[in-house]
């Protein structure tokens, strides 16, 4: 063999040659997968990154919320949409899985609100109408809060009023007779000035708890001195003050509300910060009655009947009120003090100052109660009188009573000073009557009776005589001659007429008359000077000359 091929024994070990090796390559049909993969990854991220953040709802009632369908608006603006709707573990709500928009995760925040849009029929008037074909929709009204929330809960009604929304929020407690629903108007003397945002039955307390947020700028309204109280449509009142009518807003008469004010005995006072708390009043009256919290308390036990008299019945003195009837009747089974002749009614009262106009400072109890000590001994007492005749309503007048004989002695009724009471004057005409009635009784009615048959056969005797004397004088009247008076009568008239005619101015007669008189008119004048000298000189009738000398008388002859 040639060194070219140079053969190799077996005993020769093995020899091995370098030789080059062809390297591997990647088929190109392996491109298009990788290149979808690569796009499907990509798709897979870029949908991860746009779909959102997924949020939680809890409503109550998930009527016309559908899967895959129902929107999350804001503005009417779509910003998510429902994935899915289940119940809850307890099956109390349910449950609603929705996927936001992206670039939407500032409007999830804790305080940001969800509610239901759909078809409603309210006091304002009907909304939701867009929703009859397209269908229900939840909006979404965002927060102001920095605390992010994936969690929230979606109301049946619209908010009040936004989170951010410039205005007041306060809190109203009542008995559950006054309680609120949510949108009722808050109205501040007929102008509507805020609404209900919530109102929540707390059973321990057995009080309603009321959230209201008041708009501005009518939020400076409400300070320390405010009251509040409900407002109702038609407020009819007849009691013992007279008969009145007191109508709202016109929304309040379909729905009730709120209304507050400042009673015109306070002053004005500051503003409130938010979240006070004030009490809701059933009514005005009673509102304003709140305002008078320095009292002076009595008892007063009346014998007479308490018909009519009724809490929150006004306590006057000569007409101007100075308290009010707090119960009645007040710790009925207490029993009575010492001294006394019967079982009176206990009632109590509430001697307020602060109607008279005193500012809560000046006001010194003690002082009072000192004041109102003496007044007992001067006489003044408290009566029960009817304040309005059509509903028997009755108050209580304090007075002076100087004609009384007893003298005032302090007592006391369960720990309570009493107010010394007098009868009214119905228990007094009905004292009157009822001691005229034991009069009555004791009068001895035979004697009288018999008096009285007596009187009655005397007039029945006077009467006969009567009757015979009418009859009597009927047979006169009758009677011929009686008829021909009247005749003789007419001709006796018609001679003296005949006879006054011959005395006309024109007659002879009377002509003569004039001419008699005449001479008797000279005859009397011609005997006034005789009748002078007469009067003057009497003896002028027996002597001829009256300057003579008087005669001297003759000596009788012997």
């Amino acid at each position: 063999m040639s060194e070219e091929n140079p053969r190799h024994d077996d005993a020769s070990p093995p020899q091995h040659h370098a030789r080059a090796t062809p390297q591997a390559r990647v088929s190109p049909i392996w491109i298009v997968p990788i290149v979808a993969l690569l796009i499907g990854a990509w798709l897979v991220y870029d949908n991860y990154r746009s779909r959102g953040p997924q949020i939680t709802l809890t409503i109550s009632n998930a009527e016309g919320i559908e899967a895959g369908s129902t929107l999350i608006k804001t503005r009417n603006v779509e910003v998510g949409r429902v994935e899915q709707v289940h119940l809850s573990e307890d099956l109390s709500t349910a449950v609603i899985t929705a996927r936001m928009g992206p670039d939407n995760e500032a409007m999830l925040v804790e305080d940001s609100q969800f509610w239901v849009v759909k078809p409603r029929v309210g006091r304002e008037g009907i909304s939701g109408l867009n929703t009859v074909l397209s269908g229900a929709y939840i909006q979404l009204q965002p927060g102001e809060s920095e605390i992010e929330a994936r969690e929230f809960e979606v109301s049946d009604q619209p908010p009040v009023a936004p989170a951010g929304a410039a205005g007041l929020r306060i809190n109203l407690i009542s008995q559950l007779g006054n309680s609120l629903r949510v949108g009722d108007p808050v109205t501040y003397q007929g102008y509507t000035v805020g609404r209900v945002e919530e109102a929540d039955f707390d059973a321990t307390t057995r009080r309603m708890q009321h959230r209201v947020f008041i708009e501005a700028p009518y939020a400076s309204l409400v300070t320390d001195s405010t009251r509040f109280w409900s407002a109702s449509g038609i407020d009819l009142r007849l009691d013992s003050e007279g008969f009145r009518v007191n109508v709202e807003s016109f929304e309040a008469l379909l729905g009730g509300g709120v209304t507050f004010g400042v009673p015109e005995d306070l002053p004005l006072g500051s503003k409130v910060a938010a979240d006070t708390t004030f009490t809701l009043y059933p009514d005005e009256d009673t509102a304003r009655q709140g305002t008078f919290n320095r009292y002076l308390e009595y008892v007063l036990l009346v014998d007479d009947s308490v018909r009519g008299l009724t809490k929150g019945a006004p306590v006057e003195f000569r007409g101007v009120r100075l308290g009010t009837v707090a119960a009645v009747p007040w710790n009925f089974t207490a029993e009575q003090p010492g001294g006394r002749n019967g079982f009176a009614i206990p009632v109590l009262i509430r001697i307020e100052p602060q109607r008279l106009g005193i500012e809560n400072q000046k006001i010194d109890l003690e002082q009072w109660r000192d004041r109102y000590e003496r007044f007992f001994e001067l006489g003044l007492r408290a009566t029960l009188k009817s304040g309005n005749l059509l509903t028997g309503a009755l108050f209580v007048d304090l007075n002076f009573h100087s004609e009384l004989e007893e003298k005032y002695a302090p007592l006391t009724f369960a720990e309570q000073r009493v107010f010394p009471t007098t009868s009214g004057g119905f228990a007094l005409i009905e004292s009157q009557i009822t001691s005229l009635l034991a009069k009555l009784n004791d009068l001895e009615v035979e004697p009288l009776l018999e008096g009285l048959d007596r009187n009655l056969a005397a007039s029945e005797a006077m009467l006969e005589e009567v009757r015979t004397l009418s009859a009597s004088l009927r047979e006169l009247v009758e009677a011929p001659g009686t008829r021909e008076v009247p005749v003789n009568l007419n001709a006796t008239l018609e001679g003296l007429r005949t006879t006054l005619e011959g005395l006309s101015p024109e007659s002879s007669a009377y002509q003569e008359l004039v001419g008699a008189t005449q001479r008797l008119e000279r005859l009397l004048r011609d005997l006034q000077p005789v009748a002078r000298t007469l009067s003057d000189n009497p003896r002028a009738l027996l002597f001829d000359s009256l300057d003579a000398k008087d005669p001297v008388p003759r000596a009788p002859r012997e």
